[in-house]
């Protein structure tokens, strides 16, 4: 690992500050594995001796953890006032963690040291001293975090300056400067970091956070100032409004300001791991998400897509490719023929091709802006869009089963719960078909029913689950007589597939995106419709 620029990923350690989110022992391990494979060069693991939790951790990550890349570091502080480092139990806690790197808070303003620590200014510099030469002694790597350093600067820039020159002097490789409370802006951060590498001479690292919405700009502005070590957290975890989203900071290092922060080819992995590490802290991941958002290439307005054709990079300031992301076309009544064209080729319809005119095109795109102004979307259910488009192209929509009616009753009695059940009529392979199913709620009661009445014939459908449901209200100033719009996604195991439906009332809607899941999953399984149930 070359050692002329960290990398350190907090994640497991700050980032699990962030409100609602509770990590488990073997998701931090889960997540640590995840970091690694994006190359980072240092993963903070938590803070031994001081949470039962992170203990553990430690301990297991000992058997456990095989990293590829990183090293583990131990977070801690310095030594309580009044007592030495050897005989505190929190600093053992770090020696005995197993852990090659030793990250330790200190206090570096002023008034933090006299109203948080309840000491004096002379007794912090020697809790610094004391703590980073004992553990250096121990044959551990130390880093210093010096907290609230920023406004400690502002406050009193000697003594803040003297915490950094203590804790190099007793051996601390990196001095990470900390913006704690979030409140500085990029030109501030540069200014304070030129004038402590310049006066100290100390290796500079730092540590943002969000609370102005710059944290990655900060980080960003500090390493052109001189800073060779940067702090942060995947998808920007931490509390009140998080850390630096240390994937952007990598990915503007890199692919910006041409600086090769990870080993070669990794930070292709950055999409997949962002998303990965989402499913573990169970915090849906953000589309917007620069670079690794499903939102971050995605393009909606027909002018863009126009360009779009000629050359991607026209309207993308990089290839996505690059962070292992992908180019989207988004289908919506802002569309023109331009995107109509372009999603039927991801799709793989060719609809530029010599079979096709320029009718065929037309056609879909006003039926997609027709259907859009009586509430659907397209955006985000590809799958609906798909059987659109097969519609148009083959002159007819894909067809299974041909249903009659439906109908959902709900029956609720005192100190009972409510039942619903529904009643599905339908022809399928020849034959008329009644079933009535019972489910947990009206919706749940049609799939049911739904998929009896086809399972015989289809047995696939089987395997399909709806795996996310949901609603949206339209047009709220109608209160409940308004329109209904329904997002469905649905898998079978290996993919998933989401569809919309629109309707006077949820049941309604519900009814459509359930249909068109159901259709649209056939058709991946079943090309043509059966006429008779398969033999078992």
């Amino acid at each position: 690992m070359d050692d002329a620029f960290h990398v350190y990923d907090t994640t497991l350690r700050d980032g699990a500050q962030q409100e609602g989110l509770n990590l488990s022992v073997q998701d931090k391990l889960a997540i640590a594995r995840q970091l690694d494979g994006l190359g980072v060069g240092y993963i903070e693991g938590g803070w031994p001796g001081a949470n039962p939790k992170d203990t553990e951790f430690f301990r297991r990550a000992r058997e456990e953890l095989h990293l590829e890349h990183a090293q583990l570091a131990a977070f801690g502080s310095t030594r309580r006032a009044g007592s030495s480092a050897a005989d505190d139990p929190l600093v053992a806690a770090l020696r005995e963690s197993g852990a090659g790197v030793v990250t330790l808070v200190a206090k570096s303003h002023d008034r933090h040291v006299e109203l948080a620590l309840r000491t004096t200014l002379e007794e912090n510099l020697a809790m610094v001293r004391d703590t980073v030469s004992h553990l250096c002694a121990e044959g551990l790597r130390v880093f210093l975090d010096a907290e609230h350093f920023f406004d400690g600067y502002r406050a009193n820039r000697a003594y803040a300056l003297e915490v950094l020159r203590t804790a190099a002097e007793a051996g601390a490789d990196v001095v990470a400067l900390c913006d704690t409370n979030g409140g500085m802006l990029p030109g501030w951060i540069s200014d304070v970091v030129r004038d402590v590498v310049d006066t100290t001479g100390v290796r500079v690292g730092i540590h943002c956070h969000n609370d102005t919405g710059c944290a990655v700009a900060n980080t960003l502005a500090a390493v052109e100032a001189g800073a060779t070590h940067v702090q942060g957290t995947l998808n920007g975890y931490g509390e009140r409004t998080g850390n630096a989203d240390l994937v952007n900071v990598v990915a503007n290092l890199q692919l910006k300001l041409h600086r090769p922060v990870l080993p070669e080819g990794l930070l292709g992995e950055a999409t997949r791991i962002a998303h990965a590490v989402a499913e573990v802290t169970n915090v849906p991941p953000a589309a917007r998400q620069p670079y690794v958002g499903t939102s971050a290439f995605a393009h909606k307005a027909g002018l863009h897509a126009s360009a779009i054709k000629v050359d991607p990079g026209l309207y993308q300031h990089l290839d996505p490719a690059e962070v292992g992301n992908d180019m989207r076309l988004l289908v919506s009544d802002m569309a023109g023929r331009a995107s109509i064209e372009l999603k039927g080729r991801e799709l793989g319809f060719d609809l530029t091709g010599p079979d096709n005119d320029r009718a065929l095109v037309d056609r879909v795109t006003a039926r997609v802006k027709q259907l859009e102004s009586r509430g659907y979307t397209f955006e985000a259910a590809d799958a609906s869009f798909e059987l659109l488009l097969v519609e148009e192209v083959e002159g007819q929509r894909p067809s299974y089963f041909d249903v009659e009616s439906w109908r959902v009753i709900t029956e609720t009695r005192p100190s009972d719960e409510a039942i619903s059940e529904a009643t599905v009529k339908l022809m399928a392979g020849g034959a008329r078909v009644v079933v009535t199913g019972e489910g947990n709620g009206p919706v749940n009661a049609l799939d049911h029913a739904l998929r009896q009445a086809i399972e015989q014939l289809y047995p696939e459908v089987g395997k399909f689950q709806l795996i996310d449901y949901k609603v949206r209200i339209l047009d709220q100033g109608h209160g409940t007589d308004a329109i209904t719009r329904v997002l469905i996604e649905t898998s079978d195991g290996e993919s998933s597939w989401v569809t919309v439906g629109c309707g006077a009332n949820v049941v309604e809607a519900s009814w459509f995106a359930l249909l068109d899941g159901l259709t649209f999953g056939l058709r991946r399984r079943s090309p043509a419709p059966r006429q008779q149930a398969p033999q078992r």
